[in-house]
């Protein structure tokens, strides 16, 4: 018997189904026994943990994440900071490499590695948007980290 189920999530972004940049199939818990689950406390892409066995399901989640740049740039701002805020409470300090190789890195591996080129336009959005969020999180983690200093002196 399991404690709960893995099942594929298959975004919906921009009115395309994304099969590649790393997203599909994007394996996530969603079908747990109550007393065996439980989220983690994360701010930023929080998951389920669960004790026990975990079965694969094969039906795909529908998950309708993003049908408008307005609505992605709706969440940028609130989650970049989130995340920025997550690495100054695990002690990351910023280095001006994050900011650099960190977000060229991403988009080399969602466009080139995992075949995002094969998503059409969507895709390279996607890619595009993807490695901003990395950028604009390690710049806010600069900024924190500067106001820090800035308040220490």
């Amino acid at each position: 018997m399991f404690a709960g189920y893995n099942v594929s999530r298959k975004a919906f972004f921009l009115g395309r189904w994304i099969k590649h940049c790393g997203w599909y199939p994007g394996y996530v818990v969603r079908l747990f026994r109550r007393q065996a689950g439980k989220f983690t406390e994360e701010k930023v892409h929080e998951r389920l943990e669960v004790s026990g066995r975990i079965g694969r399901l094969q039906s795909h989640l529908l998950h309708y994440t993003d049908p408008s740049l307005s609505h992605y740039f709706a969440k940028f701002n609130k989650y970049t900071s989130l995340a920025a805020e997550e690495l100054t409470d695990q002690g990351q300090r910023f280095e001006i490499g994050q900011l650099i190789v960190r977000p060229i890195w991403v988009f080399f591996k969602m466009y080139v590695i995992r075949r995002g080129f094969l998503d059409g336009i969507q895709g390279f959005i996607l890619c595009v948007l993807s490695s901003c969020y990395v950028f604009t999180k390690y710049a806010k983690l600069w900024e924190v980290s500067a106001d820090r200093e800035r308040s220490n002196a």
